[in-house]
């Protein structure tokens, strides 16, 4: 039987190289017949020499080539031994699974970092619980996850590979209908990498403002000769404060300081919810007013320009929130602390003269007005929208505003216009009559609300260019951007009062008729709770303006006695109501046959703050398909934050949010462990 490696067949380099010889045989063979025409004898000796050359050819063929075949199954063998090897001892951690998860085999690095022996033939999803079976790569596809083991960060990546072609090639599989693969895992360890780019994340710049909310308001109730050294110790508490957190702080006004220091001292700041807030109220020497600070911090920013105006925002946004806080914002978030303690009412009306010479000019340029407040408008809404009306009229100017839903409360003002023949049938238009209305001749005023997607209609905000907010409440992180006047004050107890200030600066010919003084009016006293909440000496100066322009409070309480149904309602939720931890009230309101039963969850809020020892209330009302969470305190608990924190908002006291696809007692639950999480976590006492 023939000897099998004699009968292989070479093909490629290795066939050329064996064979060259014979090429240069039958070269020979040419050449040695060249010599034969020239010289005879010389042929002759070629012709041996040639002779020998095919000898030793042949020889070659017949004898060495079954050794060339056994030296090179040979270095194949040792160089699969060396390939396997060196995969097995590869610094990359590296495994091989089956299409169902399951380790086939596994290198060494691989095994170090598993603690794991040789054979190890579990699923990767035993390994790692975080690398599930809908997270393996797709047919002929590649994913990458990062990946925490221990204390070391990775980065695995997944790829599948067919073995379509080796069943196709193999003489013991069936390739019909075959499509099994194997997945080729890798593990890249980060860990040190990842340590470089958090150090250097953590000495990037952070930026911050830092303003005395009343600086003026503090030096004025301490003796003169001692302004200057409280001055001196709130610069050196600051100053000792940023230091110590390896930051610089420099005066750059009176009251206002600028700030840089590391991201990650800004983070400590943060771990320690920013106590010089309070730590800065111990200056004493004196003064009558405890100095208060609002903070304003930039960070993640692609540049120190972009975090200097994310500080910019983030003061704003303390200031309009009343101060007494810090906020820091980022690319994505926006992070509140403090804001315990209730806004000083600022003595001068500089503010709002100068708000309303601009009010005035904006509306003077333009030829139609259309006045908006938030959705289920209430008293305060379409008072403040009557008093716009008025400067409107003053000024020439028509004027609409937009109003669908008419609640049970704003029905007695609402009738006091229409089918009045001292105002124009389309004084009240709806949502689709505004749109098209608007265009670039038209100013939209946004009053008593500045968070566009809770206005009465959000459409309009696009398109009207110019844009005017005016309102009472704490700004959040949903504001009105690009609006050409904002006059945003938490202190003041209502938008009648801010729109009642801006109308005795508007000009002398103000003429306010009763029905608009009786709404403004109304605004005022539903908003302060007869004027028991939030009340200041610029509210009494507002509301003896209006009774000097002919508001009646007869009137007025006439236009607000209760159905005897919503009373009834209102009574049972206020009876019904649970004391959570001693200290917070609350319940929920039946919505049965009540109009504008969100008005009257409102009503009985405040109605459980009479409560002994009730420092909050929350009443929960089931309405259109949503859920009303009307919050309320007094001074010792701020609604506000409570609020946020289920994406709603408002004032310190007067607070509420909305809440999809959940009932009225899993509501309660809601609010029960935003409660618990916030006292465990020391923002609430």
């Amino acid at each position: 039987m023939p000897n099998n490696r004699t009968r292989v067949k070479l093909k490629g380099r290795l066939k050329t190289y064996l064979h060259v010889f014979e090429y240069l045989g039958v070269l020979l063979i040419l050449v040695n017949i060249g010599i034969f025409t020239v010289d005879f004898t010389a042929g002759l000796v070629l012709l041996a020499f040639t002779g020998l050359y095919f000898i030793a050819i042949l020889y070659l063929n017949l004898y060495s080539k079954s050794i060339i075949m056994n030296e090179l199954v040979s270095f194949a063998t040792q160089y699969g031994q060396i390939q396997k090897r060196l995969l097995r001892e590869l610094d990359l951690a590296h495994a091989i699974l089956d299409d169902t998860g399951k380790v086939v085999w596994a290198n060494q690095a691989f095994e170090r970092i598993v603690h794991l022996e040789k054979g190890f033939k579990k699923s990767i999803f035993a390994l790692f619980p975080t690398i599930t079976q809908d997270k393996l790569p797709e047919e002929n596809g590649e994913v990458s996850y990062e990946l925490d083991y221990e204390d070391n960060n990775y980065t695995i990546k997944m790829k599948r590979i067919s073995l379509y072609e080796m069943a196709v090639n193999s003489d013991i599989i069936d390739a019909n209908g075959y499509d099994g693969s194997l997945i080729a895992v890798y593990l890249y360890d980060e860990t040190a990498l990842k340590l470089a780019i958090q150090e250097v994340d953590n000495q990037s710049l952070a930026a911050g403002l830092i303003y005395l909310d009343n600086y003026e308001e503090a030096l004025d109730s301490v003796e003169e000769v001692r302004r200057s050294l409280l001055t001196a110790l709130i610069d050196r508490k600051i100053n000792k404060y940023i230091a110590s957190c390896n930051g610089i702080a420099k005066k750059i006004e009176k009251d206002k300081y600028f700030v840089v220091m590391p991201k990650k001292s800004c983070e400590m700041l943060i771990e320690q919810k920013f106590d010089i807030l309070e730590d800065v109220k111990t200056v004493n020497i004196g003064n009558e007013m405890a100095v208060t600070l609002s903070i304003g911090i930039g960070l993640n920013g692609l540049s120190y320009a972009q975090n200097y105006e994310f500080a910019r925002n983030a003061i704003d946004l303390a200031l309009g929130r009343g101060g007494d806080q810090a906020v820091v914002k980022s690319v994505d978030s926006i992070s509140y602390y403090g804001g315990k303690s209730q806004q000083i009412e600022k003595s001068t009306r500089v503010k709002a003269r100068v708000k309303a010479h601009a009010l005035r000019e904006i509306i003077s340029g333009k030829d139609t007005v259309i006045v908006m407040g938030h959705r289920l408008g209430d008293v305060d809404s379409f008072g403040s929208s009557v008093g716009i009306y008025r400067i409107a009229k003053t000024l020439d100017r028509k004027c609409h505003i937009v109003l669908n839903d008419v609640t049970t409360s704003m029905q007695p003002l609402v009738d006091l216009f229409k089918n009045n023949p001292d105002y124009e049938n389309d004084m009240i238009i709806d949502n689709q009559q505004a749109i098209d209305m608007a265009g670039s001749n038209t100013v939209l005023v946004v009053v008593d609300v500045n968070k566009p997607s809770i206005t009465e209609c959000p459409e309009l905000l696009k398109f009207c260019k110019t844009i005017v907010v005016l309102d009472h409440h704490r700004a959040g992180t949903e504001v009105i951007e690009n609006a050409t006047l904002s006059y945003v004050e938490p202190y003041a107890s209502s938008a009648c009062e801010m729109v009642s200030e801006i109308l005795q600066y508007i000009g002398e010919n103000v003429k306010i008729r009763n029905e608009e003084a009786d709404s403004l009016y109304s605004g005022m006293i539903v908003d302060t709770q007869n004027f028991m909440n939030k009340t200041g000496v610029r509210t009494f100066e507002a509301a003896a303006f209006l009774r000097r322009n002919g508001a009646d409070v007869t009137r007025v309480r006439k236009l607000f006695r209760e159905d005897a149904i919503e009373y009834k309602a209102k009574a049972d939720a206020v009876s019904q109501a649970e004391v959570y931890r001693s200290r917070y009230a609350i319940s929920v309101l039946i919505n049965d046959d009540i109009q504008s039963p969100t008005i009257v969850g409102a009503q009985a809020a405040n109605e459980l703050l009479n409560i002994k020892g009730v420092k909050a209330s929350f009443v929960c009302t089931e309405y259109q398909g949503q859920v009303y969470v009307s919050a309320r305190s007094i001074d010792e608990v701020n609604v506000q934050v409570i609020m946020e924190k289920l994406g709603g908002g408002g004032h310190m006291s007067s607070a509420g949010c909305q809440m999809e696809g959940i009932s009225a007692a899993e509501a309660i639950s809601i609010v029960k462990e935003t409660l618990d999480k916030m006292i465990e976590e020391g923002e609430l006492d």
